[in-house]
C-alpha cells in the first residue's frame, strides 16, 4: 500500500524518466551491433514523448 502512494506522488515527468534509465541500462544487456539503436530509442525527451502521446490519444 505504501508503494502506491508513493508512485501516486511521482509526476509523470519523474515516471517517464526513470523508465527511461531503466530501458538505457537494459542497453547493456544487448550485443554491442545493437546497442546504439537501442540506445537511440531511449533519447526521446519527456516533453517529445508527451506530444507525440496527446497527439495520438486525440489532441487533448
Amino acid at each position: 500500500m505504501v508503494s502506491l502512494s508513493v508512485l501516486a506522488g511521482c509526476s509523470s515527468k519523474a515516471v517517464y524518466d526513470n523508465v527511461q534509465l531503466n530501458n538505457r541500462t537494459d542497453c547493456n544487456r544487448v550485443p554491442p551491433p545493437q546497442y546504439e539503436e537501442c540506445i537511440e530509442r531511449t533519447d526521446k525527451s519527456y516533453e517529445e514523448y508527451e506530444r507525440e502521446r496527446k497527439e495520438l490519444i486525440g489532441g487533448e
